[in-house]
């Protein structure tokens, strides 16, 4: 079972994945030396991944979306193969309540997306889809990055 200093150390991480030991140490009131070895020995067991959060219309691509999708059983393997190797989609969920998939994908354009979902009818049985444009992230990534959040886990 974690300590507390443990879900500090992650909500601060949480909050900002470049923030130094030498900083967390000082919010957290623990020794570097000590966030060091949680750090490591939590890498792929809590910790799966270090990553950055990107603004893509700022980069050019301008269109994100969720897709729900509901598949051929015998063409389930091939769809997610697909979507896993496809340099588009940002996230790939397996889901329920009627659906396999659900897909979050970016592209330039709203023809793009288009042209993508097409690609899919194509080469797939797909039974049934739902589209969800997003227009703007409103809270992203914030659960488990507060003090109010560590009240939940100790």
């Amino acid at each position: 079972m974690m300590k507390k200093s443990d879900w500090e150390m992650i909500a601060c991480l949480r909050k900002n994945g470049r923030e130094t030991l030498t900083k967390i140490s000082k919010k957290t009131k623990v020794p570097i030396s000590t966030l060091y070895d949680k750090l490591r020995s939590q890498k792929m067991s809590i910790i799966t991944k270090h990553t950055c959060l990107l603004d893509f219309a700022r980069i050019g691509f301008n269109t994100r979306a969720k897709i729900s999708m509901k598949v051929d059983k015998d063409c389930r393997d091939d769809i997610k193969a697909f979507l896993m190797a496809d340099q588009n989609v940002n996230s790939l969920y397996k889901i329920n309540n009627g659906y396999d998939y659900m897909i979050e994908v970016v592209f330039r354009n709203l023809k793009d997306l288009e042209e993508f979902i097409d690609r899919l009818e194509e080469r797939f049985r797909i039974l049934e889809y739902k589209v969800y444009y997003i227009i703007d992230d409103l809270k992203r990534e914030s659960f488990m990055s507060s003090a109010e959040h560590i009240k939940l886990v100790v």
